[in-house]
């Protein structure tokens, strides 16, 4: 059964065997299922299911038929469960009931939603995936570095990021026009606080401006400079010149101030 890759699922299918054996050989030593995204036309499933059970998730119907074929016996013995339809839909605050490993190549459309998903679901302890290179790069940066962002520093605030491997258009068919990565993400712990990712998009709305500015266009200017004096920020620094704790420490500054004033406000105006 020949199956075309289809555009609007963002199908690159990777053919490059020493790239997928990179992936098996990052793959963390734990005793987690492993959850799949997207095997296309399954050659990562094949060498993930010489290690560990898997549970694989297929959006693409022609894709789901082939892959049942080739892998009727696992199938059959419950190493493989394949999932037909898209993860998102599945995707709750947990997508499986148990702790496991996301290990996938991504389609770039859905990639960073994916990931920053796996970052807030407390079931999913490491994700090891391939993604646009791009997209990898901001979310393994440093503070300093000009790819540094808002996805560097909810990676660091859930564990510890790192780029594995760089992987060119040609190990795909069809070729991407752009190189992908494969990154790996450790979790020592969960994303559960939707505020704090959103105080991270106004904080690096801007890139260009400065983080006080910003900051400014959502929270009021004179709360914003007495926490930046009591923190020592200078008020010229740039999003991507701050460290993952400062932007914790101006969180819940700003929280706790803000939060601590209305407070008071409305205890005085009830009286």
């Amino acid at each position: 059964m020949k199956v075309e890759a289809k555009k609007r699922f963002g199908q690159n299918f990777l053919k490059d065997s020493a790239v997928v054996a990179k992936i098996i050989q990052s793959m963390p030593k734990t005793d987690h299922k492993i959850v799949e995204i997207g095997p296309g036309l399954g050659d990562l499933t094949q060498k993930l299911l010489e290690h560990k059970d898997v549970i694989a998730f297929e959006i693409d119907r022609d894709l789901c038929r082939l892959l049942q074929q080739k892998f009727a016996k696992e199938i059959a013995n419950g190493r493989l469960k394949l999932v037909c339809g898209d993860v998102i839909d599945h995707w709750k605050q947990e997508l499986i009931d148990e702790e496991y490993d996301l290990v996938a190549n991504l389609p770039y459309y859905v990639a960073t939603n994916i990931v920053l998903k796996a970052l807030t679901d407390r079931r999913c302890k490491n994700i090891l995936v391939m993604l646009q290179k791009e997209v990898a790069d901001k979310f393994c940066a440093q503070p300093g570095q000009k790819e540094f962002s808002s996805l560097a520093v909810l990676a660091q605030s859930a564990g510890d990021a790192k780029r594995v491997a760089v992987v060119k258009p040609s190990s795909f068919a069809p070729p991407p026009k752009v190189d992908s990565a494969v990154i790996l993400i450790q979790k020592k712990r969960n994303l559960d606080d939707a505020d704090f990712m959103r105080f991270l998009k106004i904080a690096f709305k801007q890139p260009r401006k400065t983080l006080l500015k910003n900051l400014a266009q959502h929270y009021p200017k004179d709360r914003l400079q007495e926490i930046f004096v009591r923190l020592g920020i200078a008020s010229t620094m740039r999003p991507h010149e701050a460290t993952t704790s400062i932007y914790h420490r101006l969180y819940e500054m700003l929280k706790e101030q803000i939060d601590g004033k209305d407070a008071a406000a409305t205890a005085a105006s009830d009286q």
